[in-house]
């Protein structure tokens, strides 16, 4: 019988939040079958990198021996927020499947931080640096490029290949 990949997200999310944690869920799948699948784990960790999406991210990645998943589709409850849509972009699924909007639960679940919303982060991360909300300033020292100097030497055509 076939994965019902809504209704395990779905369950997933609400065991969460049984277990005092977010409403958010989030499953890899490949050929129909789950080979990653995690539940926003923030409040329980207190880590605000714990967001489902990249937990699943980061056991699909070992499962796939891979930073690039071909032929995956990623299932979540909710549009990614703006960390875990990068995320998302730079593992490079098949495609990205989401059940609520922002607006369909903005009414429902709200975290708003010091320097984003969800309202506004979209338009934050599109402005310059120096003119975004969060301070930021460029720290200019030339020590900062040997790295990528000693890279562009082991790699002289100078592009990143995903594996």
């Amino acid at each position: 019988m076939p994965i019902d990949f809504v209704e395990r997200v779905v369950q997933l999310a609400l065991q969460n939040v049984e277990a005092g944690g977010r409403p958010f869920a989030s499953i890899i799948e490949r050929d129909g079958e789950i080979i990653a699948e995690a539940a926003n784990q923030v409040a329980q960790t207190r880590d605000p990198t714990a967001h489902a999406e990249l937990l699943a991210i980061r056991v699909a990645s070992q499962v796939l021996n891979s930073e690039t998943f071909t032929g995956c589709r990623i299932w979540n409850m909710a549009h990614p927020c703006p960390m875990c849509l990068a995320a998302v972009y730079y593992c490079s699924p098949e495609s990205c499947l989401f059940l609520l909007a922002r607006e369909e639960y903005a009414s429902l679940y709200v975290d708003d931080r010091r320097y984003f919303t969800l309202g506004n982060f979209y338009d934050e991360i599109a402005k310059p640096w120096p003119e975004r909300s969060l301070p930021m300033e460029h720290v200019v020292d030339e020590r900062g490029r040997s790295p990528y100097r000693r890279w562009r030497e082991l790699h002289p055509e100078g592009v990143c290949k995903a594996t």
